[in-house]
């Protein structure tokens, strides 16, 4: 008997998609706010003609700079930053990092206690009660979709952990997704960030917990980052290609925020407290012997299983022959990687000493949970022994 389908799906207020169209910021602040925290990048370069161009409109502004992946001290410092300057509005305009330290502003400025009190594993996960102060979201890269997920993830040092603070009440109101502000990628930002997205997209997928909903999304956004993410990597301003991991992202973001993820994202976290390295590059050297393992679990242990005809799929839509198979599509993923010059875990520091605590960590993720099979300890242990290896 077929179980009975129950899903939900929660996004941004209004998602605005299309060339240039970060030129109407201003315009669309001005019925938001009067004073703005604008949430940047390391240098905020990207943000000066935007903080122009509010000045103009009459909206007094003040920055706040990520630098690197935000921890709970720095997202603590940027929430302080904007309660003492009496913001009012939020807008994030930058990689995935930026755009969550804005949400947890957002967040922040409309509701009380301590950040800590609403942080899931390190904290009691205590909900939200207040909607966020407006946020308009306007991500740089094509990689996390941020800009339309309902979380934000912070590094806790003294846990060696990334954890999330979540609630539908910190999608921004605004994700506002310009292509033409990825063009400045460099590739290397380019592969690790069109591989998150990709990681994402599958994961989605082949979670436990898809729907109809996520499932389109992530069709489509296989299909554009399959044809475009090599070309995107290889020419950074070939328009087409850099629409196509855009909207690739944003499904993503979509996907994620509606379903589960699965074994990379389960491991992401943990290894993202404990390693110096972007969450970008640390999913997409697991994302290829992730799937691996997927799949030959399910072929061992569920060869009835539906997802392998969900892997199935995704190796169609990857590789664009209706004949490929789930081990096709692995071998798809596994030569992009090598062509996008993913770096081995090992160059980040991991050693072979922290796999068992790597792996006690990621167990308990909840990210681990939507993973179509439950992997065992010798599974996930050499998951982590092959994305130390030093082979491509």
């Amino acid at each position: 008997m077929a179980t009975l389908m129950k899903f939900e799906f929660a996004t941004a207020t209004r998602i605005l998609f299309g060339s240039g169209m970060v030129r109407d910021v201003p315009s669309l602040s001005v019925e938001l706010g009067k004073r703005a925290c604008v949430v940047t990048g390391r240098t905020g370069e990207r943000a000066q003609s935007l903080l122009d161009q509010l000045k103009t409109h009459g909206i007094e502004s003040l920055t706040c700079h990520v630098d690197g992946e935000p921890t709970t001290e720095s997202a603590k410092a940027a929430v302080e930053t904007a309660r003492s300057g009496q913001c009012d509005l939020v807008i994030s305009i930058g990689g995935g990092s930026v755009l969550d330290t804005g949400k947890v502003v957002a967040a922040m400025l409309t509701n009380t206690g301590k950040l800590e009190n609403y942080l899931e594993v390190v904290g009691p996960g205590e909900a939200l009660t207040q909607v966020a102060a407006p946020h308009i979201a306007i991500p740089t890269t094509a990689g996390t979709g941020a800009e339309v997920t309902r979380n934000a993830v912070l590094g806790v040092p003294e846990y060696q952990v990334k954890v999330s603070m979540r609630s539908p009440l910190m999608l921004p109101c605004i994700a506002l997704v310009d292509p033409d502000l990825t063009h400045s990628m460099p590739s290397s930002i380019t592969a690790t960030t069109g591989l998150d997205a990709l990681t994402q997209l599958i994961e989605v997928y082949v979670s436990n917990k898809a729907n109809p909903l996520t499932d389109g999304l992530c069709r489509e956004g296989l299909k554009r980052a399959g044809r475009s993410l090599r070309r995107a990597y290889q020419d950074g301003v070939h328009s087409s290609a850099r629409e196509d991991m855009a909207v690739a992202s944003l499904f993503s973001g979509l996907g994620l925020a509606n379903a589960k993820l699965g074994a990379v994202h389960g491991f992401a976290g943990p290894l993202g407290g404990m390693l110096s390295a972007p969450h970008g590059a640390v999913c997409a050297r697991l994302l290829p012997f992730v799937m691996e393992t997927n799949v030959r679990a399910l072929q061992s242990r569920k060869p009835d299983s539906e997802i392998l005809s969900r892997y199935d799929d995704v190796a169609q839509l990857l590789t664009r022959r209706t004949t490929a198979k789930a081990n096709d599509g692995v071998k798809w993923v596994q030569d992009l990687c090598a062509t996008l010059n993913v770096p081995s875990l090992t160059e980040f520091g991991l050693a072979e000493r922290e796999f068992s605590t790597a792996v006690a960590k990621a167990r308990k993720s909840s990210s681990m949970k939507g993973n179509p099979i439950e992997l065992t300890e010798s599974e996930l242990l050499e998951i982590l022994k092959k994305a130390c290896s030093r082979t491509k």
